[in-house]
């Protein structure tokens, strides 16, 4: 498995330069390191922010799970997103509403043809809610399949 946290991670991140804003290193509670977050008050709603984590190495015709916390905290607080590089389109995630200020886990499984996924781009998309923000953190690459809860 490869570590891709943002504290000590070994992966290779990037914020997309033709975005509307950044995502930003925020201290976590428990003070032991950060993780990436969009606080609701940056932009205007609709704008974008996308962190692209670029994978290399990974072998083709394999499977992998990236799995990841994230937490959406506060009323309208936007929407995240996850792409896969060669399936641009759509997102192969999305969670769009906070029950609570939880971070929970979100799983993605990447199957890799002849054409190998070579990034995975966080994607969030500001909403008309002023407070709380949208955090990724822990994102982790296990060659396989996901696990069962």
């Amino acid at each position: 498995s490869v570590d891709c946290s943002f504290s000590r991670g070994v992966c290779d991140w990037k914020q997309d330069a033709d975005d509307d804003f950044d995502w930003n290193p925020a201290d976590r509670d428990r003070g032991d390191g950060y993780y990436m977050a969009v606080p609701a008050f940056v932009g205007h709603k609709k704008d974008m922010g996308r962190l692209k984590l670029l994978l290399t190495d990974l072998k083709p015709k394999s499977s992998y799970c990236l799995i990841f916390s994230y937490r959406l905290a506060g009323e309208k607080v936007g929407k995240l997103r996850v792409f896969l590089a060669n399936k641009k389109t759509a997102p192969v995630w999305e969670q769009n509403t906070g029950k609570d200020e939880r971070w929970r886990t979100g799983k993605i499984e990447i199957f890799q043809g002849a054409e190998t996924t070579n990034s995975v781009t966080f994607e969030s998309e500001r909403g008309k809610g002023k407070t709380g923000e949208i955090g990724v953190d822990n994102v982790i690459l296990i060659s396989g399949l996901c696990p069962e809860d």
